[in-house]
Formats: structure tokens, C-alpha cells, sequence
């Protein structure tokens, strides 16, 4: 731990993800305001003692906004990264652990996957499923998919050749025991760490979807929405467009820096 946090990558990413955790946890209990109550008299005003970051285009507070807004947009990319990371493991290792035409049928299907971006593959599958937070965690989770496959088969190769699965061959251990207590244990952690890391990625697809209106709907206070909603007002207050970027931003580079910092501790020589 005290080696993890020598780096000022862990510090500042732990640091952020601190503040975006614990708005995603109690930022409907802290905020000032309901963030649905209008008040017309305080339109696209600017941070002031009454509010803290200013107002939107119906005077709504946007501290309270956002606050409100933490919960769904990082519970999304959280969830989302979770299913995604769940079944592309599976899929992994049951190519690392078969091997021969099993390994090689399935990667050349996760190969012709890969070759779509993901923004691109979760749009085509939002398009098809039809717009709303669920369908659109389904078709991030879904777009994740090939590539933690790809990344749990080759920590499954780089284990399942150690001697300590060998010995465990050797003393006539069943599969599963083999691949539960041997294989699995040792090849978690790139695992871990690419999780933590594609969460900021599913935050900032999951924002994208909810601009281009096929994520949440109104009137939810996704901090994505919030920038769709404001943007034809972002020249008379810019501030109700920035807040929420911003917003979008911290959770973005906590996950990224908290993940490479992990990586890095994880992996001494890498950090070398």
C-alpha cells in the first residue's frame, strides 16, 4: 500500500475517485436544492452565494444537478463495465483453458468484433434495442465484451503453463480445481486492473449516448444529458455545459489514473 501510494498518479487518481464515489453515493442527500425545481427569476446565472455553480436555462441549481446526477452516470459505467467484464472473462478463459479449435473458433469470432470500435459497435446496438439506460448498459457491457476476452485468455496462457499447474496436473486435481484454485487466482489481476481502467471509458460512452439522446431521458440529471440539454445556452453561461463536462471529466481520469496506477503496482517492471 504505502508503495501504491509513493506514486503521484495513485494520489491524484485515489484523490478523484474519493470525490466521485462520494458523490455517487450521497449526492442526493447533499445537495441544496431538488434539482427538478425551476425558478425563473435566477436563469443561466453564474456561481453566486445562493448558488454554488450557477444555474441552467429553467434556473434549476447545478450543483444539485450534478450531485444527483453522480449515482446513475458513474452506477452506469460501474454496472456496465461489471457484465462486460464478467462474461468477456468467462469467454477468456474458456479459450485459454481449451485450447485447439475451441480457443481458435472463438477468437477468430472476438477478432471480427474487435475490428468495430467500440463507440460504433454500442451505437449500432443502442440502435437496434432502442434508446434508455438499460439498453444502453447492455450494449456497452456487450461492446466490452471482445476485449476482455482477448485479455483474460492471455493471462490464462501465461499461467496455465507455471509449474504450480503442472504439480497440481500431476496430483490428478479435477479441471475445475485446477482452473478455480490455480489458473484464475494468478491471472486476475491484469483483469482487475483493465476493469478499472474501462470504467472511465463506459462513464464517457455512456455520457455520449446520453448527448446524442439514445442513453437517459429526460428528466434525469445524467451529467451526458445535462450537456445536451444546456448546449444551445452554453454562450449566454457557459457554466451550464462546463460543470457537467467537467463532472464527466473527474470520473473519467479517477478510474484511468487509479487503473494505471494499479497496473503499476501491480506489475513492478512495467513501472521500471
Amino acid at each position: 500500500m504505502r508503495d501504491f501510494f509513493s506514486s503521484p498518479t495513485a494520489v491524484v487518481g485515489t484523490t478523484l475517485l474519493v470525490i466521485v464515489l462520494t458523490a455517487a453515493l450521497f449526492g442526493p442527500w447533499l445537495a441544496p436544492y431538488d434539482p427538478q425545481t425551476f425558478h425563473p427569476i435566477a436563469r443561466l446565472q453564474g456561481p453566486s452565494a445562493a448558488h454554488w455553480l450557477g444555474t441552467d436555462q429553467f434556473g434549476r441549481d447545478l450543483l444539485s444537478r450534478v450531485l444527483n446526477g453522480a449515482p446513475s452516470t458513474v452506477a452506469f459505467g460501474v454496472f456496465a463495465t461489471a457484465l462486460g467484464v464478467g462474461v468477456g472473462s468467462v469467454i477468456g478463459v474458456i479459450a485459454g483453458v481449451s485450447g485447439g479449435w475451441v480457443d481458435s473458433t472463438i477468437m477468430r469470432i472476438l477478432d471480427g468484433l474487435l475490428a468495430v470500435p467500440d463507440l460504433l459497435f454500442t451505437l449500432l446496438i443502442v440502435t437496434m434495442l432502442g434508446g434508455g439506460m438499460e439498453h444502453a448498459l447492455l450494449a456497452v457491457a456487450v461492446a466490452f465484451t471482445p476485449g476482455m476476452a482477448r485479455i483474460a485468455r492471455s493471462a490464462v496462457l501465461s499461467v496455465r503453463t507455471r509449474d504450480y499447474v503442472r504439480a497440481a496436473i500431476a496430483r490428478g486435481e479435477s479441471g475445475f480445481y485446477i482452473v478455480g484454485c490455480e489458473v484464475l487466482p494468478n491471472a486476475l489481476s491484469p483483469i482487475v486492473v483493465e476493469a478499472t481502467i474501462r470504467v472511465s471509458f463506459a462513464i464517457m460512452i455512456g455520457a455520449t449516448l446520453g448527448f446524442l439522446g439514445l442513453g437517459a431521458q429526460p428528466p434525469s440529471t445524467e451529467w451526458g444529458l445535462m450537456v445536451a440539454e444546456a448546449r444551445q445556452f452554453m454562450f449566454r453561461n457557459p457554466w451550464c455545459v462546463a460543470i457537467p463536462g467537467l463532472s464527466i471529466a473527474m470520473a473519467a481520469l479517477g478510474f484511468n489514473l487509479f487503473g494505471d496506477a494499479l497496473r503499476d503496482a501491480l506489475d513492478p517492471r512495467r513501472s521500471h
